[in-house]
């Protein structure tokens, strides 16, 4: 298949991450995990003791950090000033305040600017909220991937509980809802289906099916696709 950059967006907890994860898989390209870019800025703003609400402190954070995305046996790994934070990003406070990190557009320039250069060769599966409507507007494939509330809150809950024994699916579902409503009310670049996306309920659908309806995708939409 000749190469390509697919865009895959979505609300918290559908799954992007491991559908687009699997996709490039599949295709041999490069997968890119915006949300773990702003979750390291998350996680760094709280370090340093900012309120993720403080706008000039944030964006501040944002511009003095290194960051740096590398491909792992188990994944992407995410280095902030050389330091592996993978493990330290997937926390219910790192989930309590992303939203707010995302929403300040300085920073959301910033990290944009980065997506943007990891595309120009192509080749690239990038998940996120606004991947296809502003990052790469350009892509030859975009999805919006989506599942119900309850479901994406079941979902999140089977990935943590080992991890984080105290959380229940009612507060995951309280969660959810709370930065979907960030996520699309936000003033800069909010979560919206792209006109030309795909859009693609998965609260029904296993894991592979939903790949197997984006590779279908790329198969019919991508210029050059068999």
């Amino acid at each position: 298949m000749k190469r390509i950059n697919i865009a895959i967006d979505g609300p918290a907890g559908a799954g992007k991450s491991t559908i687009a994860r699997q996709v490039a898989e599949q295709l041999g390209f490069i997968y890119v995990d915006t949300g773990a870019m702003y979750r390291a800025v998350t996680w760094r703003v709280l370090q340093q003791g900012i309120s993720p609400t403080d706008e000039a402190g944030v964006t501040e954070a944002a511009r003095s950090m290194d960051l740096e995305l590398r491909p792992g046996k188990d994944g992407q790994q995410v280095f902030v000033n050389g330091e592996d934070v993978t493990g330290h990003i997937r926390t219910p406070e790192i989930n309590a305040n992303v939203s707010d990190v995302a929403k300040v557009r300085e920073v959301r320039e910033l990290l944009v600017k980065m997506q943007q250069d990891m595309t120009r060769a192509k080749g690239v599966v990038m998940d996120g909220r606004d991947i296809g409507t502003h990052v790469i507007p350009d892509a030859e494939v975009k999805v919006f991937l989506t599942a119900s509330p309850r479901v994406r809150a079941e979902r999140r809950f089977l990935e943590l509980k080992a991890s984080q024994p105290d959380l229940t699916i009612d507060q995951l579902e309280q969660d959810i809802a709370r930065r979907d409503q960030i996520d699309a009310e936000r003033e800069f670049s909010p979560l919206v289906k792209a006109p030309d996306a795909v859009l693609v309920d998965s609260t029904s659908m296993t894991i592979p099916e939903v790949v197997d309806r984006i590779l279908e995708l790329c198969r019919v939409q991508a210029p050059g696709g068999q």
